[in-house]
């Protein structure tokens, strides 16, 4: 795609950390249009922007029309050294005659992604709101099929949630040295394997991809131990804070010799209480509905409820 003359009348550019304003208004107007409010704030876009993974010189276009205005803003960014690659198309509903070519564009750019990382394959995942249905047709026309689905789930707290007692021979430590976030980069990478979209990261690629994010808070990291050997681990963050003043759960993991014992049950629980000392009035994580243990259940037991659907598209290029 030529990066000055996209179509008549429009100029296209990287983006720059400058431009996290712009684009998380560009993104929360089209969110609003399909699920009724904005759902992305503009750390998230900031975090985007800056993620280590995400190449602003290569892999993101700003499209701008006559009057200066942002109507367009597409991307795709690896997964660890895997053949993965995650993409996106946000355009204004003014600006509909830029879609198919910046499709085109983060498709072919997932490519060379993938070649340049020794792949001869890329597959690209794309997430869409349930409600998008606009943006699915869109996707179904260009080859892509519904993967999976991630669950949005809250569990709301009162002004006091009680700590969950410890069983014997368990202790918890929080991430604020070096030694527990080794330990709990290991437990999730164990723990995350055979998911859905994952990709193996060094200890250095994870903390750096972590520690660049604005809503990271180390302190929010929990592991786990019985009888001293790390078990589970739980990564909790600031990222749903500023918008409604709620705890995030963004990892949780179990080591698979570990489960079966409510370990899991233990970190959430732990998660609500700490979340409720802080002042939050709930806690989200997502979920994947085909996840290979049964995490649903277990949120909707310990009294979270599903928020929003986001369902996952694929395709291999």
């Amino acid at each position: 795609m030529n990066t000055t003359t996209p179509a008549a009348g429009h100029t296209t550019r990287r983006p720059s950390a400058d431009d996290a304003r712009e684009i998380h208004e560009l993104i929360s107007l089209c969110d609003t249009q399909v699920i009724g409010k904005a759902d992305m704030t503009l750390d998230d876009v900031a975090d985007q922007l800056n993620d280590p993974a995400f190449d602003r010189e290569s892999d993101g276009w700003l499209v701008h029309d006559e009057s200066g205005r942002l109507v367009a803003w597409a991307w795709a960014c690896r997964k660890g050294t895997s053949d993965n690659v995650d993409i996106d198309v946000v355009v204004h509903p003014d600006a509909a005659e830029l879609t198919g070519r910046l499709w085109d564009t983060v498709t072919e750019r997932a490519r060379r992604i993938a070649a340049e990382l020794g792949h001869d394959r890329a597959v690209l995942d794309i997430g869409l709101y349930r409600e998008d249905s606009g943006k699915r047709a869109i996707a179904a026309a260009r080859g892509f099929t519904a993967a999976t689905s991630f669950i949005r789930l809250r569990a709301d707290h009162g002004e006091t949630v009680p700590y969950p007692d410890l069983p014997p021979g368990v202790t918890v430590h929080d991430g604020l040295t070096e030694e527990v976030r080794r330990q709990g980069h290991a437990v999730q990478q164990a723990g995350f394997a055979d998911h859905f979209g994952f990709a193996a990261k060094s200890y250095e690629e994870w903390y750096e991809e972590m520690d660049s994010s604005a809503s990271s808070d180390w302190a929010q990291l929990a592991v786990a131990r019985v009888d001293g050997e790390p078990a589970a681990m739980l990564l909790g963050t600031n990222a749903f804070v500023g918008d409604e003043n709620c705890g995030y759960v963004r990892q949780l993991a179990v080591l698979r010799e570990f489960r079966g014992r409510g370990l899991g049950r233990l970190m959430l629980r732990r998660a609500f209480a700490e979340d409720a000392r802080r002042g939050r009035v709930g806690t989200y994580l997502h979920v994947d509905a085909n996840n290979s243990t049964p995490a649903l259940d277990l949120y909707l037991s310990v009294g979270m409820r599903q928020v929003l659907a986001i369902d996952v598209w694929r395709r291999t290029v």
